[in-house]
């Protein structure tokens, strides 16, 4: 459903409801409101009879297992924790956040998550929620490298028989800028580096290929042509400017990343610079990187 047609339904339900209703809901505190949602739930459950449980399991993209064997991701996410950094911390993150993780900081809309009746939405991107972490994590320490692997679901419709639901192995990088662009430098040549072994090893065979472009950011453009070039030549995983995309601009800030395989038709990976930790902690001057690879893909590319 787009954004007219939901904005129509919602119209739709609204003129249904007696007069008031939206007013004296929107009045409720929120545990209030918690309480209504979650008896209204409690109602409609009850109603609930098993074959209707195994069509909505047929039928509902929601719900519906994955198509990707587990014994295969788990090798390669399994190899994947051990390419990491010693100095990366992993996370298990919590199948939930709170409500506007991802909105609050970025330019998504809501409706492409999975709200829950209680204050929090379902995990749809890991690299949100370590940035929530990170900026925890950086009132202690200097430098934070976070890493997560964990299953998303997202709101908006992929297209007939595509997933609502997979997986993603994500960095989330975050410290405080030291001028110049070399702290932005140094976070790319460590998510770059890393992302690089890891195709290396895991899809040598399946023409592996990273993509970097810069959103009218000229320090960092500088920086990716005399630090961070240099220090990621001799690989067989090549570098390539991407000047001409678009997507990304306003969600990432002065440079995005992209991986892909197969000479670049399947796309697995995907990142940029944000603001996200800066916002979550008030300082300007706090940097962070982040980038994250759907695994399933990447398991797709190396079978193809």
């Amino acid at each position: 459903m787009d954004g007219g047609e939901l904005a129509g339904a919602e119209r739709r339900v609204w003129a249904a409801m007696p007069a008031g209703t939206r007013t004296a809901l929107a009045g409720l505190s929120g545990a209030d409101l918690r309480t209504l949602l979650l008896s209204v739930a409690r109602d409609r459950a009850a109603t609930v009879r098993p074959p209707e449980v195994v069509r909505r399991w047929r039928e509902d993209r929601f719900v519906r297992p994955a198509r990707a064997d587990p014994r295969l991701l788990a090798q390669v996410e399994a190899r994947m924790w051990q390419l990491l950094p010693a100095d990366t911390a992993g996370v298990e993150l919590s199948p939930v956040v709170p409500v506007g993780a991802c909105s609050a900081v970025a330019p998504v809309s809501q409706n492409r998550i999975v709200t829950t009746m209680r204050a929090s939405e379902v995990l749809s991107d890991p690299t949100n929620a370590l940035a929530i972490e990170a900026a925890v994590r950086r009132r202690r320490q200097s430098e934070v490298h976070l890493a997560a692997a964990h299953r998303v679901l997202r709101a908006q419709d992929f297209g007939s028989g595509a997933s609502a639901h997979f997986r993603l192995f994500a960095l989330v990088s975050s410290t405080r800028d030291t001028g110049s662009g070399h702290t932005e430098a140094r976070l790319l040549i460590r998510h770059l580096t890393y992302w690089r072994t890891v195709l290396a090893e895991l899809a040598p065979a399946a023409a592996p290929q990273l993509h970097v472009t810069t959103f009218d950011d000229r320090v960092v453009r500088e920086r990716l042509a005399d630090t961070v070039r240099p220090a990621l030549e001799g690989s067989a995983v090549p570098l390539l400017d991407e000047p001409e995309r678009s997507r990304g601009r306003g969600y990432y800030t002065g440079c995005a990343l992209r991986i892909t395989l197969l000479n670049g038709s399947l796309e697995i990976g995907d990142g940029g610079l944000t603001d996200w930790t800066a916002r979550l902690t008030g300082d300007a001057k706090e940097r962070c990187l982040v980038s994250c690879l759907a695994t399933e893909r990447l398991v797709d590319g190396i079978n193809h």
